[in-house]
């Protein structure tokens, strides 16, 4: 087969199929007499096992997965699935941690009010801390005062006393600073707890996508590994 014959399957460009075997992705080719370079069903398998864990895995590693596999170095490859799926794993970890703290917080849980920015003893004293708490959860990633320009003093405007607030409510129910630090961090990034429950959604469905992306990638690759193990392939 030519390039163009390999590249037709999935809607790519000759020089792509090109590219991809000589980064090491596609299995040694033979050439013809004229130097055109020779494809088989093996090259094909290993386009589509390529592909297929380039879905889930992402470029980069989904090459080194094929790299280590055209090398006979099977042992290497299985470790990056594996480092993909602990990645994986803990990232759904951390989305089940948020969901539940989402969860716990009531149903009165803290906006934003506007006014001047409070002190760390203001702020120590409407939650009924202590002032060097609210120092612990800074260093823990869970609150980022302002600095005052000319003093050089904290500030806590509306919306960091709302995640003091929380992070209290947190802290009353058990959550880790970790874990209340994660919670706050995907809250930012939402814009919110109505919009935080719309995002837990749509990021349980991206680990789905890609869970599902993983066993394709798994299947076509090991059907690949099953054509090389043939004794009586031919090349």
């Amino acid at each position: 087969m030519r390039p163009i014959d390999l590249a037709r399957e999935h809607g790519l460009s000759a020089q792509a199929v090109r590219n991809y075997d000589d980064a090491g992705i596609l299995p040694p080719a033979e050439r013809s007499a004229t130097g055109y370079r020779r494809y088989t069903p093996l090259h094909a398998q290993a386009l589509r096992a390529f592909l297929a864990l380039r879905a889930g895995h992402g470029h980069q590693r989904a090459m080194e997965i094929m790299r280590a596999t055209n090398r006979g170095d099977p042992e290497s490859a299985y470790r990056l699935i594996d480092a993909t799926h602990v990645a994986l794993l803990t990232e759904r970890g951390t989305r089940a941690e948020v969901a539940t703290a989402l969860g716990a917080l009531s149903s009165t849980t803290p906006t934003p009010v506007p006014g001047r920015p409070l002190t760390v003893g203001e702020l120590a004293r409407r939650l009924g801390v202590h002032p060097a708490t609210l120092r612990t959860w800074e260093t823990a990633g869970i609150l980022r005062p302002a600095r005052n320009s000319a003093t050089g003093y904290r500030e806590y405007g509306p919306d960091r006393v709302r995640d003091a607030e929380i992070a209290r409510q947190l802290r009353r129910g058990g959550y880790a600073l970790r874990q209340v630090a994660r919670f706050l961090e995907s809250l930012r990034q939402a814009g919110g707890t109505a919009a935080l429950a719309t995002f837990l959604d749509a990021w349980q469905d991206r680990l789905t996508t890609r869970s599902r992306a993983l066993l394709a990638g798994a299947a076509r690759l090991d059907a690949y590994l099953t054509l090389l193990q043939e004794p009586n392939r031919s090349d």
